[in-house]
């Protein structure tokens, strides 16, 4: 029953961050030439996102404590292990490139010169994060499916 629960929780926090994770994907040719003016208007749609980061540290907790859970069936571990590291992976690119972006911009409320890099940074670090969830969710999708002979 414990294993039950530690792979629902891990697929359902994986699944709640890979659809924020997606929109900003989604968004990206759409966003990516507005002008100065738009962009300050549409990044305000992401104020309270902030929120979001319960969720990525949920995904992260479930995920490891699987894994931990599943250490002894060599396949399962290994499928939900590399998930576990596509999920740390998008957490640091966060971290090193798009936190960053919303300190210098004051969360997008105000513009620098180096707006346009800003951008860019901020864009494609999500959109990198959203292949990385991608594929983790993909992976724990996969490991379920397994089924480790004793």
């Amino acid at each position: 029953m414990g294993l039950q629960i530690a792979r629902f929780s891990s697929l359902l926090f994986v699944a709640l961050v890979l659809a924020p994770a997606l929109a900003h994907l989604l968004e990206l040719p759409n966003k990516i030439g507005l002008s100065r003016e738009e962009y300050l208007v549409v990044q305000q749609i992401y104020n309270g996102w902030q929120l979001l980061g319960i969720v990525i540290y949920g995904a992260l907790l479930s995920t490891l404590v699987l894994t931990i859970m599943i250490r002894h069936q060599p396949r399962v571990f290994a499928l939900t292990l590399a998930a576990f590291l596509c999920l740390l992976a998008a957490h640091a690119l966060f971290w090193i490139y798009t936190f960053p972006a919303n300190q210098e911009t004051l969360y997008w409320t105000v513009l620098p010169e180096n707006w346009m890099a800003l951008r860019a940074q901020w864009e494609y670090s999500h959109a990198a994060g959203a292949v990385l969830n991608l594929i983790a969710f993909i992976l724990l999708v996969l490991s379920v499916q397994i089924k480790e002979s004793k």
